[in-house]
């Protein structure tokens, strides 16, 4: 096929026009955990999925930004954000003053309360500090989840693990006597086949210093432009329905809270 010289420039130009507005796109690397289902979860094709993964890429189309997701371990999240690894954190990360003393955040994206579960022959009558004394408490390290049951259920022993996938297996097998995590977390993992051995005992009352203001968008101190980017398309998707239909794909709730 042949093409007149003016055809040919008005194509080169239209090509020119595309890449050199895709190279203007915004970039961003997001990372997150890979290991909180149904938040972020990594299958087993590589896949990232869940309500973390669909907000963050739904944010980055309201922004007309091109993302990429990184995964990385949760006690290494932060450290890897702070030495450049990725330009912001979508992981269910709880906005907390311990934290923005390293970090800054956007404003929340979802917020909801702390449980815990038991095995369903259990002896534990309630969520009380003194119903859980003696008990063994499972959590994954360096949540707001952890901390609080150091500091609200410290009469009963806490044990950590790296994610929640282990503590699963402990309270399974019955090595610990109970598990704390996010409300939701848990319903998700009690309604499966692997969650049968359990139920929910019950929500905790959050304690706004521990649990924080809900989960935030994390990004290294100065990054007020892209703060500002991110909770404009915050507002964006929860005005334009958006939010709704991802929150409503995952849960029967409302997880933005109040």
């Amino acid at each position: 096929m042949r093409f007149t010289k003016g055809l040919m420039t008005a194509a080169a130009a239209l090509l020119l026009g595309f890449g050199t507005a895709h190279a203007d796109m915004m970039k961003v690397k997001i990372g997150t955990e890979g290991a909180y289902p149904p938040f972020n979860n990594l299958e087993a094709d590589g896949t990232l999925v869940g309500f973390d993964i669909d907000i963050a890429k739904a944010l980055c189309a309201e922004m007309k930004a091109d993302c990429e997701f990184v995964t990385q371990d949760w006690d290494g999240i932060i450290p890897a954000l702070l030495a450049g690894k990725f330009d912001a954190i979508i992981a269910s990360m709880s906005i907390t003053e311990e934290r923005k003393e390293k970090v800054d955040f956007t404003a929340k994206y979802y917020n909801t309360p702390p449980a815990l579960a038991v095995p369903k022959d259990s002896d534990i009558a309630d969520t009380s500090d003194a119903a859980l004394s003696g008990k063994t408490i499972g959590a994954q390290s360096s949540t707001t989840h952890s901390n609080y049951a150091e500091e609200k259920l410290s009469s009963a022993e806490l044990r950590l693990y790296p994610t929640p996938d282990e503590y699963k297996l402990d309270i399974a097998n019955g090595r610990i006597d109970a598990v704390i995590d996010d409300v939701i977390v848990l319903s998700e993992w009690l309604a499966t086949d692997d969650g049968a051995c359990c139920k929910l005992l019950g929500t905790l009352v959050p304690d706004p210093v521990i649990n924080g203001e809900g989960a935030g968008i994390a990004l290294r101190k100065g990054e007020d432009e892209l703060r500002e980017k991110f909770n404009a398309a915050i507002e964006a998707i929860r005005a334009n329905g958006t939010y709704k239909e991802i929150n409503d794909k995952y849960f029967d709730v409302d997880v933005y809270g109040g």
